[in-house]
């Protein structure tokens, strides 16, 4: 279990850009599993939606995008290292994402040659499918 701290001590995102509150578990190189808790004084509630705030997709693709650096940043040989987006794929949303909820992100690296690869990501509320699709990245 990785506190907000030791999140980032292995990723670059600050306040109010990092996604994380905490790491479940990890495989450096293979896997993440983190947590977001989503909290309505969280500034973009202030315009998405200022009568029904939902969390915008953008910033839920950022949060498995968070999640999949912790397991790719954490290995030694990327210590210092950013993950940057190559691409987005299939990313498919099921269900809004609401202030009080507890976003679980999981992401699995699937394919890796160099510095580009890709990850599976999974975004669940409660156990159900909020997000789901593949992201592409490259360690600068």
């Amino acid at each position: 279990m990785l506190n907000s701290n030791q999140i980032m001590e292995i990723i670059p995102q600050r306040a109010p850009f990092l996604m994380l509150d905490k790491v479940e578990e990890y495989i450096p190189g293979k896997s993440c599993v983190a947590y977001k808790n989503v909290c309505i004084n969280e500034p973009y509630f202030v315009g998405h939606f200022p009568k029904e705030p939902i969390m915008p997709g953008v910033l839920i693709v950022e949060a498995l995008a968070q999640t999949g650096a912790v397991a790719l940043l954490s290995m030694k040989e990327n210590k210092g290292k950013n993950a940057f987006f190559g691409g987005i794929d299939k990313m498919r949303f099921k269900k809004p994402v609401l202030p009080g909820d507890v976003l679980k992100l999981e992401v699995k690296i699937s394919k890796q040659k160099g510095s580009i690869g890709v990850g599976e990501a999974l975004a669940t509320v409660e156990g159900k499918i909020v997000a789901k699709g593949e992201l592409m990245f490259a360690i600068i």
